[in-house]
């Protein structure tokens, strides 16, 4: 460029107080976090497990240590962490399996309230991962509303009845009926509340037999 050009009053050269007022390497990164370590932080390092999105800042050699033995499942056993793993497949969000809203089969009555399995089962024969078991509350609470609407009961089974009576129930009983009387049944022919007496332990025994047919039944 030609000493006497225009272009060349134009360049401006920074003085040398303005260069050094730039900042240092130092300056421009946080200390690093490792204990008695006084280098600048300049490399990031994740928090871990719980605190994603946060991390530590750690000079070169430090974050070379703490990567080495950084574990994210550290507190997490075998099968915890093939179910995050397997649930980080899909953004740990609930997923349905394909033909879960095909139609129900042919010769089923219009109306008709779900199987059992429903809120498991949305399709058929597929199943739904819940949980947190919401579609299972929410179908139970409708089927309770249905039948409290036409003012129906299921239909009991003989062996379904005879275990109610040994309950001292009616075939009306509600879950929450069949407990508390189960609960209070044992606490009255318990043995230690009745000196051992062999009488107690076997009808204790029918009250218990009655309760887990019950509760294989459905009923609880």
């Amino acid at each position: 460029m030609k000493l006497d050009s225009k272009y060349f009053d134009s360049i401006r050269v920074s003085s040398k107080r303005q260069r050094s007022a730039a900042p240092t390497r130092e300056e421009k990164h946080p200390r690093c976090q490792w204990k008695g370590c006084k280098s600048p932080g300049d490399h990031k390092a994740p928090r871990g497990r719980g605190r994603d999105g946060q991390f530590y800042f750690f000079c070169l050699e430090h974050v070379r240590q703490y990567n080495a033995t950084y574990n994210y499942f550290d507190g997490m056993n075998d099968s915890e962490v093939q179910e995050f793993q397997k649930d980080a497949m899909t953004g740990h969000r609930p997923t349905w399996k394909v033909g879960a809203n095909s139609p129900p089969p042919e010769g089923a009555a219009a109306g008709a309230p779900p199987p059992p399995d429903a809120a498991a089962a949305p399709g058929v024969g597929t199943k739904t991962m819940d949980p947190h078991s919401f579609f299972a509350r929410r179908e139970r609470a409708a089927r309770q509303r249905a039948e409290a609407a036409a003012g129906k009961r299921r239909v009991v089974k003989p062996l379904e009845k005879k275990s109610l009576e040994t309950l001292d129930l009616s075939i009306h009983a509600s879950r929450d009926e069949i407990k508390a009387r189960f609960k209070a049944l044992v606490k009255i022919y318990h043995p230690d509340a009745n000196g051992g007496d062999a009488r107690s332990g076997e009808k204790l025994r029918e009250i218990i037999q009655a309760y887990n047919f019950l509760k294989q039944a459905g009923l609880v």
